[in-house]
């Protein structure tokens, strides 16, 4: 070696070259140490990463099973109360016309020459008939005459002193209320006892 080509080499870093043709550096030979566990932990996470977690089928399957169960119930309880507001709103639609035949009747047969009359009887036919639509679906008619006044299923229209009668109890009933199993239609319109 020439003197010139030592104070290249002094002034360039030390490159040795390996089996691999790849040049290494002093710094690399020094600490080869600090090299290996780098590379060691990217080559142990990407082995994590090569291989995915497999996904818990089972539970998947259980929540969709369950989600769809949920749906089910909600769609007939939804049915349900559609069902409902629908024979509420129709029962108030025809209580008025049932109050009419009522009305119609008594007028009728207040009349001596109308209370044997084939009219009359039709008419209490078909009176008889809607009542018994309204009591298939659940719909029934509420007269409370003796009973105690509540006011969650009665309207009080007068109150009045009756002679044998205790004080809050229904003496006479307007026009009758209906009931669709627990809730009231209509409330009855009735006199208390005062």
């Amino acid at each position: 070696m020439t003197p010139e080509q030592d104070m290249k080499q002094a002034q360039s870093p030390a490159v040795e070259e390996t089996a691999g043709d790849q040049p290494v550096s002093e710094e690399q030979e020094l600490a080869p140490e600090a090299a290996a566990p780098e590379e060691a932990t990217v080559e142990e996470g990407t082995a994590q990463d090569a291989v995915p977690e497999e996904p818990d089928y089972k539970d998947k399957w259980l929540r969709a099973v369950a989600e769809l169960d949920n749906v089910r119930k909600r769609a007939r309880r939804d049915v349900g109360a559609a069902e409902s507001r629908g024979i509420f709103k129709l029962a108030r639609e025809l209580l008025p016309a049932l109050d009419n035949f009522e009305r119609a009747l008594a007028a009728a047969e207040a009349q001596p020459e109308n209370r044997d009359h084939h009219l009359t009887d039709g008419i209490r036919l078909v009176q008889s008939e809607l009542l018994g639509s309204l009591a298939r679906v659940g719909i029934e008619p509420d007269s409370p005459k003796g009973e105690r006044f509540d006011p969650h299923r009665h309207e009080a229209v007068a109150q009045q002193p009756v002679e044998g009668a205790e004080p809050g109890t229904i003496v006479e009933v307007y026009s009758a209320g209906y009931t669709y199993g627990e809730d009231v239609l209509r409330p009855a319109k009735v006199v208390v006892a005062g």
